[in-house]
């Protein structure tokens, strides 16, 4: 056991080792180190007070100043972290996916806060909205990147913005955009990854699937019901061209081990016209469709809907694995939340946003590393379709 808590600690040092040069002077280079061993603890809460408390401080004057004054660069240590990450969980099958989760806030001083529809409550709270970006492969799952969505109604008050210390430059860019930005950032840095997986908000954006397609990156997205499909005869929905699959068309499938055992789901997938405009060379695009084993309150068998790019050659049975990816990242927000304090800061100003969010996401990915290569040191510390009319190819 004190082996393995020796190589707990001599992996935080390691990872320490990484970043250091991203802090200018040695006190917020200790006081970080202290702020992440905080966050990794076992504390009820992780804000300021109680970080502070267990770095032996009485005050929590030094953990605040951390966040909000001290000389570091946080976009570097995201940078690192993104390193750290792909070193240990790397892999050229590697999924990258983007979502976003909200923070409930009181009051309106809190850089982008307002009444907004919050995935994390299910309803309209006041809340501060970030959208992330996750690295998933076979060897682990971590966020990797991270920006703070500021609403219209914060960039058309510059005094607002200023009080809350955003800077100036800053333009309203919508969740997409953001998104786009993070996915940038990862493949310029030469991230392994060949695929990306979204929610509707972000694959029902013809603009986004475009931009993948023409930077040669494989996605499965998910779409609305209502989403235009293009066939030969002209267009149809979504709903309206799965309607019509033969009933060979769909396989019982897992899309990757859950909680509870396989994620089993029905599953139809249609082989559609290929864009001349926009799909790449030797590439196709399909509709995936899955469809609930059992029935929800109102009788009904829900059916999900993914549009998918990628080479030619593809299998089903590739294309539901990325489909099944995307859960990866509820589960990185669910673990950063409950063991990392992901949202327990207690920041106003735009740039301890980021810096709070960088280091907890820097002890989640250590988490991450940790279960991926020394699970004991982490468990000591803590056919066709007869409707010729639909002109798509169902894989039965």
């Amino acid at each position: 056991m004190d082996g393995d808590l020796a190589a707990w600690v001599a992996g935080l040092d390691d990872l320490f080792g990484r970043v250091a040069g991203r802090f200018y002077r040695a006190e917020p280079r200790l006081r970080a180190r202290a702020y992440v061993r905080g966050l990794l603890a076992p504390l009820a809460g992780k804000n300021g007070w109680t970080l502070a408390e267990a770095a032996g401080e009485f005050t929590p004057d030094g953990m605040q100043r951390l966040l909000n004054k001290a000389a570091w660069d946080a976009d570097g240590v995201r940078d690192d972290l993104r390193d750290y990450a792909v070193r240990y969980l790397g892999d050229r099958d590697g999924v990258l996916i983007v979502d976003e989760t909200g923070f409930i806030k009181k009051g309106t001083k809190s850089a982008g806060v307002q009444r907004q529809y919050s995935g994390t409550a299910g309803r309209i709270e006041n809340s501060q909205l970030g959208v992330f970006c996750a690295y998933a492969s076979a060897r682990g799952r971590t966020l990797i990147d991270r920006e703070l969505y500021l609403p219209k109604s914060w960039i058309a008050d510059p005094d607002r913005c200023r009080e809350a210390g955003v800077p100036e430059e800053i333009e309203f860019a919508t969740k997409t955009v953001l998104a786009k930005q993070m996915l940038a950032r990862a493949f310029d840095a030469g991230v392994p990854a060949r695929w990306v997986t979204a929610d509707e908000a972000y694959g029902g954006d013809y603009k986004f699937r475009t931009w993948l397609e023409e930077r040669r990156v494989g996605y499965v997205v998910a779409v609305p019901r209502t989403q235009t499909i293009p066939i030969t005869a002209g267009c149809t929905r979504a709903d309206q061209l799965v309607a019509r699959a033969p009933e060979q068309a769909w396989k019982r499938l897992s899309c990757g081990e859950g909680a509870k055992g396989p994620r089993l789901f029905d599953w139809a997938v249609a082989s559609l016209l290929a864009l001349e405009f926009t799909t790449p060379a030797g590439w196709s695009r399909w509709l995936l469709a899955r469809r609930a084993l059992t029935p929800n309150i109102k009788g009904e068998f829900e059916i999900a809907y993914y549009m998918c790019c990628a080479p030619s050659g593809t299998t089903d049975e590739e294309l539901i694995r990325v489909a099944g990816a995307r859960w990866a990242i509820e589960d990185c927000f669910q673990t950063a939340k409950t063991e990392v304090g992901l949202d327990h800061y207690q920041v106003r100003r735009y740039d301890a946003w980021y810096r709070h969010i960088t280091l907890a996401m820097l002890a989640h990915t250590y988490l991450a590393v940790t279960a991926a290569i020394s699970p004991k040191a982490l468990a000591a510390a803590s056919s066709r379709s007869p409707s010729e009319k639909s002109a798509v190819f169902w894989h039965t």
